[in-house]
């Protein structure tokens, strides 16, 4: 169950325990926003680094404190695309960070998006294999 305030600038979030953090946001019913920042706690993380051909993903399946998120959620062909990098402390102070790949909510994650009205994020194939950030002013602007 996701929690929702939006004033049209921003949206406040809160997310409970059991959910997926990429599909809870994924549903949020905004083609763009940036996630200006996230806190709570996540089990199940998968982090990536991108090595320049692929992501190496590092797996941390203990619950582990969200420290900070950033982000972008944008349009694509397949529907919504989270791009989102996050800071994370385990249980023994460990700070672990990357883009993330997938997490499990526990308890609770408390996420502040900010709404670009008049701005439109897509996100398109690039040579790279990544999906780039085209942002324009008008829905059908990205190259």
């Amino acid at each position: 169950m996701v929690f929702q305030a939006t004033n049209g600038r921003e949206s406040v979030l809160r997310l409970v325990d059991g959910e997926d953090l990429i599909l809870s946001l994924r549903a949020v019913p905004l083609d763009s926003a940036v996630i200006a920042c996230g806190i709570g706690m996540v089990r199940d993380l998968r982090l990536g680094y991108w090595n320049g051909l692929s992501y190496e993903e590092t797996r941390i399946a203990e619950p582990a404190e969200l420290l900070s998120m950033q982000g972008t959620i944008a349009a694509s062909a397949d529907g919504r695309v989270v791009h989102c990098h996050v800071a994370v402390a385990t249980r023994d102070g460990g700070v672990r960070g990357g883009h993330l790949l997938g997490a499990t909510v526990t308890n609770t994650a408390e996420i502040v998006l900010l709404l670009v009205p008049g701005i439109w994020l897509q996100r398109l194939p690039e040579k790279s294999g990544l999906l780039a950030l085209f942002p324009s002013t008008e829905q059908s602007a990205a190259p």
